[in-house]
């Protein structure tokens, strides 16, 4: 059985950081890409960043590049997110998600993924 399960999140002060991580199981980790996404109070989700296998090609929203790193650890089966100089917008509930044979841009479209954590609540205080 697949699991993803996140944790990490919390509460912070604007320009705080945090670190979420996603453990992996059920799956042979470093054969899938992954993503981060993320959903606000009363908005869809919407995608955050992706790293492929192998920990080749990376791609960020907009909204979060400079301040937000996806990273990788296969010999421990868990995706990083590393978050710094969060602000207030930041707030939501942050997803993590796999799949073997999407793309780049499929992941950051949100096509054809297989996997799905619960997810982990980041709040940002003003």
């Amino acid at each position: 059985q697949v699991q993803l399960v996140e944790s990490g999140g919390g509460l912070v002060q604007a320009g705080g950081s945090l670190r979420l991580s996603c453990a992996v199981s059920g799956l042979l980790f470093s054969n899938y890409a992954l993503g981060w996404f993320r959903q606000a109070p009363g908005k869809g989700r919407e995608f955050v960043a992706t790293i492929m296998k192998y920990g080749g090609t990376t791609i960020y929203a907009d909204s979060v590049k400079g301040r937000f790193t996806i990273s990788r650890e296969n010999a421990k089966n868990t995706v990083y997110l590393q978050m710094n100089s969060l602000k207030p917008e930041d707030t939501a509930v942050y997803y993590c998600a796999a799949d073997r044979w999407t793309t780049a841009q499929d992941m950051a479209a949100q096509k054809g993924i297989n996997y799905w954590g619960k997810g982990t609540l980041v709040t940002v205080s003003s």
